[in-house]
């Protein structure tokens, strides 16, 4: 009670979130994106094998769209407009990947690595790894099998095989280790791209956020192992190089790299800042 006889309030405590940041905003918070991923990512981990199976099989065979539209834009292009033209199409692929919840193995450098920091166990280890070796097989699968209607058969017309042959061979420019250094940023990339997509449910929003981050890859010359595989196994079935050539000077280097950077880049990076921030918002109201 005051002097006057009026009663005092203790002053308002702006409220905070989880992390310590602000509960309330124009934009999810770094926790709130971090859950909805972990929550998301918990639930794949739970699929059954079979339906994993055939969620990554439908992306590697859709992602050979990327494929298709950058060398159709590039063979439309005066050759100083070429790299452009290619990068303008490339993200037709992941578009509908994205939109269609298939599996995709670089978007799961960042999706269940957050529940193996959150909760780490042997058996949360397993589950991450039996969920790569699905996807990844599944994916690489859907590749040869898109890529070798691509070669072999008279699905395009021919006048398009020239810019298909020059757009695939640039992936395996380079050797084993600079591909491998290309692929830790399109690994970044596609994580950074898994990260954005969970703070949104508007589809246009996403359908931007899946472009911004995919143009890049194919505008700078990074490498993806799986829409990446799709050219080196195209010109695999059409005999310019071997499989083993395929295999490993490229879809090797290109799946170590993407995990690198996706791990490290996007995974563990945001979940130090979520963990450090949960840490700390602990330490102060035990201190109160």
């Amino acid at each position: 009670m005051s002097s006057d006889g009026t009663e005092e309030h203790p002053p308002e405590r702006e409220a905070r979130g989880p992390d310590g940041g602000p509960a309330v905003g124009t934009r999810l918070s770094a926790d709130e994106i971090y859950e909805n991923v972990r929550t998301e990512a918990e639930e794949e981990l739970r699929r059954p094998a079979p339906a994993l199976f055939w969620s990554s099989l439908a992306a590697g065979l859709t992602i050979g769209f990327s494929f298709l539209a950058s060398a159709f834009l590039a063979s439309l292009a005066a050759p100083p407009y070429r790299i452009a033209a290619a990068a303008v199409g490339y993200p037709l692929g992941f578009i509908f990947v994205v939109l269609a919840r298939n599996q995709l193995f670089t978007e799961n450098t960042l999706e269940p690595i957050i529940p193996l920091l959150h909760r780490p166990s042997g058996k949360s280890f397993r589950s991450v790894a039996a969920l790569w070796a699905t996807v990844l097989f599944g994916n690489l699968l859907g590749a040869a099998i898109i890529s070798g209607f691509l070669a072999r058969t008279r699905m395009l017309d021919a006048a398009l095989h020239p810019t298909l042959v020059e757009q695939a061979s640039q992936a395996l420019d380079g050797g084993f280790w600079l591909v491998a250094f290309r692929a830790i940023f399109a690994g970044w990339l596609i994580a950074l791209m898994a990260w954005l997509i969970a703070s949104t449910k508007a589809t246009g929003a996403q359908l931007v956020l899946v472009w911004v981050t995919t143009a890049p890859i194919s505008a700078l010359g990074f490498r993806h192992s799986i829409a990446g595989s799709v050219e080196a196994f195209y010109l695999a079935w059409g005999g310019q190089v071997g499989w083993g050539k395929a295999l490993f000077d490229f879809t090797l280097p290109a799946v170590l790299g993407n995990v690198l950077g996706g791990v490290l880049l996007v995974a563990l990076l945001n979940y130090g800042q979520v963990a450090a921030g949960r840490a700390n918002h602990g330490g102060a109201q035990r201190a109160h």
